[in-house]
């Protein structure tokens, strides 16, 4: 039998829907909208970290020398520069990690202030850098036998680095979407 075929499933336009007039139709959805906002807390434990590594710049990081974090710093760039193995070897790649890994938590607490509706990708790269910090503070540490003595106070703002880094990342990672009713919503 060929004629027209009809479809019998009712299709609802833009319009009322079935039994609704214009007049009782409302102009919202009655949805949960997902709201773009900045998080607060987790940009300000990453800025924290960041500029926990750069205080540690300033300050000695091992009891009993004059070496400040900035001159560890210099010093594994200078080895870096001659070969990557030679920075890992001598045990530089730590205050690089700790310096570099506080710049990046910097950038995504930054990141993390700007309005968006979730943040858990930029939470695991705070995460991920976060790791690599905390490495880099526990090798020294494992190395010295956990003797605390050894270590001034520009490591233990290295530490914080780390700490820091992973509250501020598993707030981001943790933390999801914040809905409310549609604004137009009388």
């Amino acid at each position: 039998r060929s004629g027209p075929v009809h479809d019998t499933d009712p299709v609802y336009g833009p319009g009322p829907g079935p039994g609704a007039t214009a007049a009782t139709t409302p102009d919202y959805s009655p949805r949960p909208v997902a709201v773009r906002r900045p998080d607060v807390l987790a940009g300000l434990l990453l800025l924290l970290a960041g500029a926990a590594a750069a205080i540690s710049l300033l300050l000695r990081w091992l009891a009993g020398e004059d070496d400040t974090g900035l001159d560890l710093v210099r010093r594994g760039i200078d080895d870096l520069v001659d070969s990557v193995g030679t920075v890992i070897d001598n045990g530089f790649w730590q205050p690089l990690t700790v310096i570099a890994g506080g710049a990046v938590l910097l950038v995504l607490g930054l990141l993390m202030l700007l309005p968006a509706k979730r943040r858990r990708f930029l939470g695991l790269l705070a995460l991920l850098v976060s790791g690599a910090v905390a490495a880099a503070v526990l090798v020294p540490l494992v190395q010295s036998g956990w003797d605390l003595g050894t270590f001034d106070l520009g490591f233990w703002f290295a530490c914080a680095v780390a700490v820091l880094g992973l509250l501020g990342a598993l707030k981001a990672l943790l933390t999801g979407r914040r809905y409310r009713q549609d604004p137009a919503v009388p």
